[in-house]
């Protein structure tokens, strides 16, 4: 990780746990918003204007929370107004690395190897990880968001002008109801995952996966509908859709939540299925890069195998190809 700016150690999964074991994740450092006009967002700083070829996206396509960010780039229109940079899914000891692994790209602004590096010129006294996804301005040179719940949102309404759409992701007579769900779905299911995965205790285990499954079961059982709120895709739906098509061939086995597959939910799998085959979405999901990133965690997987499957996925990913 960074400290002060520099490179002090390998990377590990987990920078912090808690008194009980449980994984801490990292809070995000940069919260700036695009506006239509360049004024100051919910958080951060102003100056921040939607113009087209302005901004650039950082992504690692193994990562759930930037794949949020690209599916949300693409069911809005915005692939020709904000140019992606996919990063190796390999974690190196210094954490994401550019190029090197197929479909991974060089940095085409500064010519990094790291992520880390782009942080040291976002903040050259930057402490903590280099995480993925980073929203970029290639005008002012500076670090827009690394947060992907805001870039998500600002995506949704900021570029509008510039790429009208009739899809509302955060649509305003839902938002009391998405702001109710969205933090329970992230405890529970999102980073649930990840406090299995990382966990140090086995009561910290024991907790995590149990939230887990409880989450999954109350999602089968709300799904009456096309979506989490009936016929409309929200962003909440997004927020799902991407711990679901990694669950059955990464954290089932690797983080260890394998009481059940999502292969095992009738609705949640049809679920998965529908958002899948929205358009541009199965552009945004490699399994390639989600196995090759997952298992090349050798704190969980020591010897570096990858696994062969699991074959239901990816006939899944083949027929929405």
């Amino acid at each position: 990780m960074l400290v002060d700016g520099k490179w002090t150690e390998d990377w590990q999964p987990v920078q912090k746990a808690d008194e009980k074991g449980r994984f801490v994740r990292q809070t995000s450092s940069f919260r700036n918003w695009i506006t239509p006009d360049g004024n100051r967002g919910p958080t951060g700083e102003g100056g921040f204007k939607a113009e087209a070829g302005r901004y650039r996206l950082y992504v690692a396509l193994i990562c759930p929370w930037a794949s949020r960010t690209l599916i949300a780039r693409s069911l809005k229109g915005l692939e020709n107004l904000i140019p992606v940079t996919v990063l190796n899914p390999v974690l190196t000891a210094q954490g994401w690395q550019f190029g090197g692994h197929p479909g991974a790209d060089v940095d085409p602004l500064f010519g990094a190897t790291y992520m880390h590096q782009i942080y040291t010129r976002a903040d050259p006294h930057f402490t903590g990880r280099a995480t993925v996804p980073v929203l970029w301005d290639t005008q002012r040179n500076m670090m827009v968001s690394n947060e992907s719940a805001d870039i998500l949102r600002m995506f949704d309404t900021a570029l509008e002008h510039l790429a009208p759409s009739s899809l509302r992701l955060y649509p305003v007579d839902l938002a009391t109801e998405i702001d109710a769900l969205n933090p329970r779905l992230y405890d529970a299911l999102n980073n649930g995952v990840y406090k299995a995965g990382f966990a140090s205790t086995q009561a910290a285990y024991d907790e995590a996966v149990t939230g887990v499954f409880a989450m999954l079961d109350e999602l089968e059982t709300r799904l009456t509908g096309d979506y989490l709120f009936g016929d409309r895709l929200t962003e909440t739906d997004i927020r799902a859709f991407v711990t679901l098509i990694r669950f059955d061939a990464a954290y089932h086995g690797l983080f260890k939540v394998n009481r059940r597959q999502i292969a095992d939910y009738p609705r949640l799998s049809a679920y998965m299925k529908r958002i899948l085959h929205l358009p541009g979405v199965a552009g945004t999901v490699n399994l390639d890069h989600i196995k090759a990133g997952y298992y090349s965690i050798k704190a969980l997987n020591p010897t570096g195998i990858v696994p062969a499957g699991p074959d239901h996925v990816t006939r899944l990913l083949q027929a929405a190809a």
